[in-house]
């Protein structure tokens, strides 16, 4: 596990795989509350990738996994991860690279593609019209003052009934810190997204039911030249599905 210092001072931690030369690394960005690990290596798209002669790049986002946590609300938000996100790039010395964003990492990924960062492809996973409609994740189907509770009940059974009851229960299965989680989830991106500005060959990808990824078709009409890919699966399960992995893999060939 390597690390580096963002711009605010906060540790950003990332591995690699794969051969180091290779000229256009691929970077994955994890979805909220997991980590790289989880999201990344666990379903095998990882070694899909490396099988596939690529360098791989996965970084765990701030408040999350072996990254630094900090408990202020002020330290979060995906614009801020999208910088160290550039951050990262110019450690590794990825003059050009492949972006792969799931969740919370496909509003970053957008965010910075809008902006003109260095890529060569772009694979947004487990979002749909939300993006479009509300700048961000979709609040509708999972609003972020319910999440924010169900993270920092003292009492997990407190938040058996909660909609975002799954989000505790990885929560606590993952050993993620609750509070640096709740922070986020108040800095949550909810403004428009120049997505008219991404320029890059882009795949919309997403779980047919995944409730956070509603009307994907939506999303994909609104990034020039975008492709719509469907898989099996609901939020945390599309990921496993073998379709999924050979999706992202096939696109970035």
């Amino acid at each position: 596990m390597k690390s580096f210092p963002s711009f605010d001072g906060v540790r950003i931690a990332y591995r690699e795989w794969g051969p180091a030369d290779a000229d256009v690394p691929v970077v994955l960005l994890h979805g909220f509350v997991v980590d790289g690990a989880t999201n990344w290596v666990a379903p095998g798209i990882v070694d899909a990738l490396v099988r596939a002669g690529r360098r791989v790049i996965v970084p765990d986002a701030r408040g999350h996994g072996a990254s630094d946590k900090p408990h202020d609300p002020a330290a979060y938000g995906e614009t801020r991860m999208a910088r160290d996100l550039a951050g990262l790039t110019d450690v590794v010395g990825a003059e050009r690279f492949d972006l792969v964003g799931y969740s919370m990492g496909a509003v970053v990924s957008l965010l910075a593609a809008a902006a003109g960062q260095p890529l060569r492809r772009l694979v947004v996973a487990g979002v749909g019209a939300g993006i479009v409609e509300l700048g961000g994740l979709d609040t509708r189907a999972l609003p972020p003052q319910e999440v924010a509770a169900a993270l920092l009940a003292e009492d997990p059974a407190q938040a058996a009934t909660s909609a975002a009851a799954p989000m505790r229960m990885l929560a606590d299965a993952v050993g993620a810190d609750r509070r640096a989680l709740a922070a986020q989830v108040g800095m949550a991106h909810q403004e428009p997204i120049e997505l008219e500005r991404i320029s890059v060959p882009t795949l919309v990808l997403c779980g047919g039911e995944d409730a956070l990824a509603q009307r994907p078709e939506v999303l994909a009409k609104a990034i020039p030249d975008a492709e719509l890919r469907v898989v099996p699966g609901d939020h945390l399960g599309a990921v496993r599905d073998p379709g999924f992995t050979a999706a992202i893999v096939e696109f970035l060939a």
